[in-house]
């Protein structure tokens, strides 16, 4: 692969998308594939339908062995955890700490960097993880596998978007690292997104989609104002309030 290369696909994009939003096993790649982390950002909706499937297994799998709901519900999230390293909840955390936690953008990019997890982030946590169990488990009482899967995938392909929309507040870490996708990019991860979860909901879609939308648009406009851009946390946080979107109003669907 040449060093500037500029084309929109390239068969390590999956794979790559893959070890860097999950703790999947993957055979090592090529060190020079690594020069399209922002380009492979299309394939981000193709990671959450790669987790999702895994987690619905395990709730099946619960289910079939007569466990109730609640109990499954907590096994599928149980494997998105364990799947993606706990990334996104990490991130979720250090944005609650640091978004509210300081007076001053300096001040909440130092707090969001701490490894320490304070009062918002533990809040943050059980609010967010209280509501994901309810949700998954009304969903999976009424056989709504698919609704989950979609929601898996919309809320990774929210990813390319605000990495391209928001510069980055720091210039270190591992958003800045990767960098900024192109609008091509982006526009082709929100396209999948959009024609897997069309196939799985069909016109069901459109309001949970739309909703993804305001919403992660709304914190787009927060992470600007109150630390001047994105970081991994903050993308980490938008994939969480993403899945809470949808899962919400497809539950509220129901």
């Amino acid at each position: 692969m040449h060093k500037n290369d500029t084309s929109l696909i390239s068969v390590w994009d999956i794979p790559l998308s893959l070890v860097l939003l999950t703790r999947l096993p993957v055979p090592r790649l090529p060190e020079n594939s690594f020069i399209r982390q922002a380009e492979a950002t299309w394939a981000f909706p193709l990671v959450g339908l790669a987790v999702g499937l895994l987690a619905n297994a395990a709730a099946w799998f619960a289910l079939a062995l007569n466990l109730p709901a609640p109990v499954s519900a907590i096994f599928l999230i149980a494997v998105l955890v364990l799947t993606t390293g706990a990334m996104h909840e990490d991130g979720l955390a250090d944005t609650a700490d640091g978004l509210w936690g300081g007076f001053t953008a300096e001040r909440r990019l130092e707090i969001m960097k701490d490894s320490h997890i304070g009062t918002y982030g533990v809040l943050a946590l059980i609010f967010s993880q209280t509501l994901r169990i309810m949700l998954v488990t009304t969903l999976l009482a009424s056989g709504g596998f698919s609704t989950i899967l979609a929601a898996c995938i919309t809320s990774r392909a929210v990813l390319p978007f605000l990495m391209a929309a928001l510069p980055n507040a720091r210039t270190s870490g591992l958003s800045h690292s990767v960098g900024a996708p192109r609008a091509g990019t982006v526009a082709l991860g929100l396209g999948l997104a959009v024609l897997c979860v069309a196939l799985l909901m069909g016109a069901a879609a459109a309001l949970p989609m739309l909703v993804v939308g305001l919403a992660i648009g709304f914190f787009a406009q927060v992470a600007r104002s109150k630390i001047g851009g994105q970081t991994g946390d903050i993308l980490g946080a938008s994939q969480q309030l993403a899945e809470l979107a949808f899962l919400t109003v497809a539950v509220a669907a129901l």
